[in-house]
């Protein structure tokens, strides 16, 4: 049975659409599973891993007040880097990543296993919020990649 990733490379590969991504909280993990299927380089055109503030706003141009304002955990933040990946890559299909994978770093209001992910296609974005309540750090990490690769999916159908 194929995995996901073999179905989005299949699925992208033939409708001819690119995708790109911008992750922080899963470090490379989703363009991992996307680029470690053969055929990959046909469809994968960019991953930025842009893990701190810094490199969301320098790469990214995301507003640093706006920042300042939501948390780089939050909706907001994740819409940016979403349509922001998209005027870089030019990609068909952009994925942006960020949340809270611990095990430290949560406080009340935003907890540790709080990930935002969002997708762009065409003019239509997605953005869905996810709450992991296992709290080891690679237990989020992996359900956020897999949460990613079934959006992808959706998307593509």
């Amino acid at each position: 049975m194929k995995s996901s990733a073999e179905k989005i490379i299949h699925a992208l590969k033939k409708n001819k659409l690119k995708i790109s991504l911008a992750e922080s909280c899963t470090g490379g993990l989703l363009a991992n599973a996307i680029t470690s299927i053969s055929g990959s380089s046909k469809v994968f055109d960019l991953g930025l891993i842009v893990y701190s503030i810094k490199s969301k706003v320098a790469i990214l141009k995301i507003s640093k007040s706006k920042i300042d304002k939501y948390g780089s955990v939050s909706k907001q933040i994740c819409l940016d880097m979403v349509r922001n990946v998209k005027k870089i890559s030019k990609s068909d299909i952009s994925v942006s990543i960020t949340g809270i994978a611990g095990p430290s770093g949560g406080t009340k209001k935003k907890p540790v296993g709080l990930v935002y992910v969002g997708l762009k296609k065409g003019n239509k974005i997605k953005v869905k919020k996810y709450l992991f309540k296992n709290k080891s750090r690679i237990y989020i990490q992996r359900n956020t990649v897999n949460k990613s690769l079934k959006l992808i999916l959706s998307s593509l159908k």
